[in-house]
């Protein structure tokens, strides 16, 4: 016998607004962030949390949204790719640094590296190379070879643009 699933609702702030919707227990976060609340920015790669193409901020830290059920977040802070330009369009320091270095192509592992890098870079606003590689390491992308991704987070440390801004922490 089938027994209905019961949804709880799941309140939390997302990219400063607070907002609502209602989940099944078992529903992840990647799927609520884009299907019940709209942020289709946040992207679903490998659901297993080896890709990193689902990164997002929760709480301030970045993590796989493919890895925790919408319920587990409730009363969070959420912040997805959606906060880091401003409300008319203009792009934070790293996204600039990603336009001005070729930094994507396809463009689809790109919300969950900036995302990454945007704690990251709160954390630690002047780490190594080898530190920007590092974090690099736990997302795949198939398309820019890396090379151009460090070339831009090392652009924004070296100071030739402004802090990646996002939404306040």
């Amino acid at each position: 016998m089938n027994e209905p699933r019961m949804k709880q609702r799941v309140t939390l702030t997302l990219n400063g607004r607070k907002v609502s919707g209602d989940a099944e227990p078992r529903l992840l976060l990647t799927d609520f962030l884009r299907h019940t609340l709209g942020a289709t920015g946040t992207h679903v790669g490998c659901e297993h949390g080896v890709c990193g193409c689902c990164t997002v901020l929760i709480d301030g830290v970045a993590s796989r949204s493919c890895l925790a059920f919408a319920v587990q977040v409730n009363g969070s802070r959420i912040e997805t790719v959606e906060s880091l330009a401003e409300a008319d369009g203009t792009l934070n320091a790293l996204q600039e640094a990603f336009r001005r270095h070729h930094a994507l192509q396809c463009g689809f592992c790109t919300a969950g590296i900036l995302m990454s890098f945007t704690d990251f870079l709160r954390r630690r606003p002047t780490p190594t190379r080898e530190e920007v590689v590092d974090v690099l390491g736990g997302h795949l992308c198939r398309c820019t070879g890396y090379a151009t991704i460090i070339d831009a987070v090392m652009d924004v440390v070296a100071g030739s643009a402004p802090e990646p801004s996002g939404a306040s922490a």
